[in-house]
């Protein structure tokens, strides 16, 4: 990077960690910027084709894109066979702990043999190449195992994730129209029994295209078997059918690997469909050079396989690269918060990937939580899923990191299959802003009028270029991916989010463009209120919300937590609202703050202000099944 001094609050890289990584800044930027499709060309070699592509890109019927022409390859044996050939055969490929203490690890070669043999079983059941398989399961090894097995045999899988609702669930195997269905009996959740199988069960009564359910056994409580329908995993597995060994399907690049269903504030969830080929390469060279990623290391991406987050980097991005994952079943803080933290001193985990809503959850309960453990074999943070606040960011660095980790603030989406603006290792970081797009990614923010931006100036954050792993359409819906993402701003990929660029070219993404409140002509983010609350000693989370105004168009209404051993004053909620004026400026000063005991959430821990405002409207919220119970 320059050497220019930046503005405003920077965090530079430290001398160990620019001698630690094997990320070489400079010349990564430099050769994508010259050439972006040279880069990927590059990064594609360092992968397992049976056949090599024709042309890289073709943009002959924009906007759809195709990467690799007629490259063959399949992402499964690059996740699994390619290390089985090497020394990583008996490397530790996944270590797993249960939410009741359970334990089980496996080796690239133990989980190729597992993935084999459930790859037969589906096929036993009749799957084949282009077939949509189902997976509905909490955060079990058999989950990874399920989505490679899919992979291996050319079966487009659909992870849903498993805090769906029974609606939630029978909508998405309708509309993929799943041949089978794999769930398990049960999962755990804070000390309870989620009833995985009973949901299913009353999904599948108008579910018409399955025709069989896999059932893993995960908690052993009694559940309805329909006879001829639902098979026990377990008798399958170890049945004559389950053989050791499992003839690879030879996938075109541009065949599809899976869908992911994510949901707008109103309509049927949109299936997002993502390739063998493109994603293979983007989650491979984003997991490699964003995590910094060594063959030593365990890398921890603390989402759940349900989430584009744990598609890319619980599952697929950290397993091209040969890496060891961690993935842990149950709620953050149980039964106490500092289970995390006990985690990482037990496994020696290295990088740690979670979303700003648990850093926030975890800045509730003070340091000492964090404290009692030795995070010492910590020596890289992420977070994904919202931007981050300065304040969350700086507790994050400090409290957990030891003030010796970088932050990798990642933004990206669904669609977007990776990460697309983030720092690498070698960054100076600023608190609360993504820095900079990953290379080979061109972004920029345009106004109205699409128009680019001055500096420090809001706006819609596009991307001009197409990349490997971008999504290839909604599935059964080509008209509604050209209508949402490429009609605003013809020629660019709209992302859906307003972002500003400072005077340095460090993005910092606002939010939603929804959550944009517009005050007396002023356009404020949600997150820069939130933010200016977070940063008081008092609060641990904080959600804003627009409010109809007959003279100020809108007017700012907030929802705050408090911290620990902070309690509810009109003393206090006077003091926030002077902080926020203070921190902003005072047109930001909230019309009023109400403190209360949770907010509603996404599963996936992005806060729902729609549904906030919904409620203080007296209107209907809209769909609901991706809210938190």
């Amino acid at each position: 990077m320059s050497d220019r001094k930046l503005s405003g609050e920077v965090f530079y890289p430290s001398k160990e960690v620019l001698d630690r990584t094997q990320v070489q800044c400079e010349s990564i930027y430099q050769s994508a910027e010259k050439d972006s499709l040279s880069f990927w060309e590059n990064e594609a070699n360092k992968l397992h084709w049976f056949r090599k592509w024709d042309k890289v890109l073709d943009d002959s019927k924009k906007p759809f894109f195709k990467w690799f022409i007629n490259g063959k390859t399949n992402i499964a044996y690059n996740c699994l066979d390619v290390h089985c050939e090497t020394y990583r055969r008996n490397k530790v490929a996944l270590v797993w702990e249960g939410e009741n203490g359970d334990f089980r690890s496996l080796s690239y070669f133990a989980l190729r043999r597992e993935t084999c043999r459930f790859a037969n079983v589906l096929r036993s059941l009749g799957v084949k190449k282009g077939d949509r398989v189902t997976i509905y399961m909490g955060r079990v090894p058999e989950i990874v195992t399920a989505m490679l097995a899919c992979a291996r045999i050319g079966a487009i899988h659909s992870v849903v994730y498993g805090g769906f609702s029974v609606e939630s669930l029978h909508e998405r195997l309708e509309d993929s129209q799943s041949k089978v269905l794999i769930v398990a009996d049960g999962a755990y959740q804070r000390g309870k029994i989620v009833e995985l199988k009973k949901i299913a069960d009353e999904a599948l009564q108008r579910a018409a295209t399955v025709e069989s359910v896999l059932v893993i056994k995960r908690t052993g409580h009694e559940i309805n078997m329909e006879f001829g329908r639902d098979f026990w995993y377990h008798d399958l597995m170890s049945s004559p059918i389950a053989g050791n060994s499992c003839d690879i399907e030879i996938m075109d690049s541009e065949d599809p690997l899976y869908l992911l269903y994510t949901s707008g504030t109103t309509g049927k969830p949109k299936a997002i469909m993502h390739t063998h080929g493109g994603y293979m390469v983007g989650t491979y060279s984003t997991t490699k050079y964003v995590f910094d990623l060594s063959d030593e290391d365990r890398f921890w991406c603390a989402a759940d396989p349900g989430w584009v987050t744990g598609h890319s980097y619980i599952v697929y991005g950290p397993l091209l690269n040969g890496a060891t994952c961690f993935m842990y079943e149950g709620a953050p803080n149980f039964p106490n918060p500092g289970r995390w933290w006990s985690m990482i001193e037990k496994y020696g985990i290295n990088i740690l990937y979670a979303a700003p809503t648990a850093i926030r959850g975890f800045m509730r309960y003070g340091d000492a939580w964090v404290k009692r453990y030795n995070l010492s074999s910590l020596r890289l943070l992420g977070s994904v899923g919202e931007p981050i606040n300065p304040e969350a960011w700086r507790w994050y660095h400090k409290v957990v990191g030891g003030e010796r980790c970088p932050i990798m603030d990642t933004w990206w989406q669904t669609e977007t299959g990776v990460v697309m603006i983030s720092p690498l290792p070698c960054t100076p970081l600023k608190p609360g802003s993504g820095t900079k797009p990953f290379p080979g990614i061109q972004v920029d923010i345009l106004d109205e009028k699409g128009m680019r931006t001055d500096d420090d100036e809001e706006g819609y954050l596009v991307i001009k270029n197409p990349w490997p792993s971008m999504l290839r359409t909604i599935w059964n819906d080509p008209e509604r991916y050209i209508q949402q993402y490429w009609s605003r701003f013809p020629g660019m990929y709209l992302t859906g989010d307003s972002a500003r660029r400072d005077v340095d070219g460090y993005y910092w993404i606002i939010g939603r463009v929804d959550d944009v409140i517009k005050v007396s002509g002023y356009r404020l983010g949600t997150a820069e209120i939130e933010s200016a609350l977070v940063s008081h000693q008092a609060v641990a989370e904080a959600a804003a919300i627009g409010l109809p105004h007959s003279v100020k168009g809108h007017a700012i209404h907030c929802y705050v937590l408090l911290k620990a051993g902070f309690e509810k004053s009109d003393k206090l909620i006077e003091e926030l609202r002077q902080h926020v004026g203070h921190e902003v400026g005072p047109i930001a000063k909230p019309e009023s703050i109400e403190i209360v005991d949770s907010l509603p959430k996404t599963r996936s821990g992005k806060i729902m202000r729609r549904v906030l405002k919904a409620k203080a409207l007296g209107i209907d919220p809209g769909n609901l099944s991706t809210l938190e119970e």
